[in-house]
């Protein structure tokens, strides 16, 4: 996170990439990124073809570890659109100066970034304000930060009166169960570690009710949209498609298989993965709360929290420009 984005950009080594190609002024075939072990209900329309389908054109998937991995390439153009990209490693990059732009929200996952206070402390949301003093450890600079000042403020706590250490998920599940942590900020598998030794101050219902939201976006540059409005749009037609086919329910299991095939997993650990996200239609994302003005404060507020723990040098003035609402308006028409 500390890295600028220059040297992110000259440090990443693509596996395995395609640059889109012209002939006769329109495009043959894109490139997108994507995450293994993640599994959403676009990995099943990606297994029928349907995106190769929809587009008229050859769609190359290539898998990548993280989302910072995901800008450098759609900054090298080898990649043109990236599918559930995380929300600090965009603006990590739109704060940087690169032009990217949010289409969608790709999932939403509150439940699986929080923090968990030891068991033993019998602190819950009825009683927070007596985490005055106490020691918590938060991997900085990251959602959980964020979203740890956000519960902190909420709940009326003088961060000022605590000891914070700087522990990556992990170390803070390590350290909650030794006792050695009062309360502990993170995500994942650490998150849920600490669950076994603590309890979370506030769902992640009751966590959106305040506009602390963990979500990932699908993302791409900018320029990239503008000469391609329509192929984008489609883009997210047939994502919307997939998710709204798994939110009835009707074919879960079926889509399920699909899924934990083309993620990488075993069926039982997609199951109890994808269990935990949650998926907005069109309307949904065109709504306050996301892609009409939510995501944009939010961004804002990551790349503030970022600014203040010296993960990034300044931040934009606003972050209006790094949304593009254009694409999912279309895809909400076809």
């Amino acid at each position: 996170m500390r890295k600028t984005l220059a040297t992110l950009l000259a440090g990443t080594a693509i596996a395995a990439s395609a640059q889109a190609s012209l002939a006769d002024g329109h495009i043959d075939e894109i490139t997108v990124a994507y995450f293994l072990e993640w599994p959403m209900p676009f990995l099943a329309a990606k297994a029928e073809g349907k995106y190769a389908e929809a587009l008229g054109v050859d769609v190359n998937w290539v898998s990548f570890d993280t989302g910072t991995a995901m800008s450098a390439a759609m900054a090298s153009g080898d990649v043109q659109i990236a599918v559930s990209q995380g929300i600090p490693p965009f603006v990590v990059a739109a704060s940087s100066g690169q032009p990217l732009q949010v289409i969608d929200v790709a999932v939403s996952y509150s439940d699986n970034d929080n923090c968990v206070v030891r068991t033993e402390l019998e602190i819950d949301k009825e009683n927070a304000s007596e985490l005055n003093g106490k020691k918590v450890a938060i991997p900085l600079g990251t959602a959980a930060h964020y979203g740890f000042l956000r519960q902190m403020d909420h709940f009326g706590v003088d961060i000022s009166t605590l000891e914070i250490v700087d522990m990556a998920p992990p170390e803070g599940a390590v350290a909650l169960a030794q006792g050695a942590l009062d309360f502990a900020c993170g995500y994942g598998g650490g998150l849920a570690r600490m669950k076994e030794h603590g309890n979370v101050l506030l769902t992640g219902a009751e966590k959106e009710e305040l506009g602390i939201l963990v979500f990932d976006v699908t993302s791409a540059p900018a320029d990239f949209i503008a000469e391609n409005p329509e192929l984008v749009a489609k883009f997210l037609a047939v994502t919307a498609e997939a998710n709204d086919a798994w939110n009835a329910g009707d074919n879960r299991d079926a889509m399920l298989a699909v899924i934990a095939e083309q993620s990488g997993m075993e069926l039982a650990d997609a199951d109890a993965s994808i269990s935990t996200m949650t998926f907005p239609s069109l309307e949904e994302q065109l709504s306050d709360k996301w892609m009409n003005g939510g995501i944009q404060t939010f961004m804002k507020g990551v790349a503030d929290v970022f600014v203040e723990a010296g993960s990034i040098e300044s931040a934009l003035d606003s972050y209006e420009d790094s949304l593009n609402a254009g694409p999912i308006n279309d895809a909400s028409n076809m």
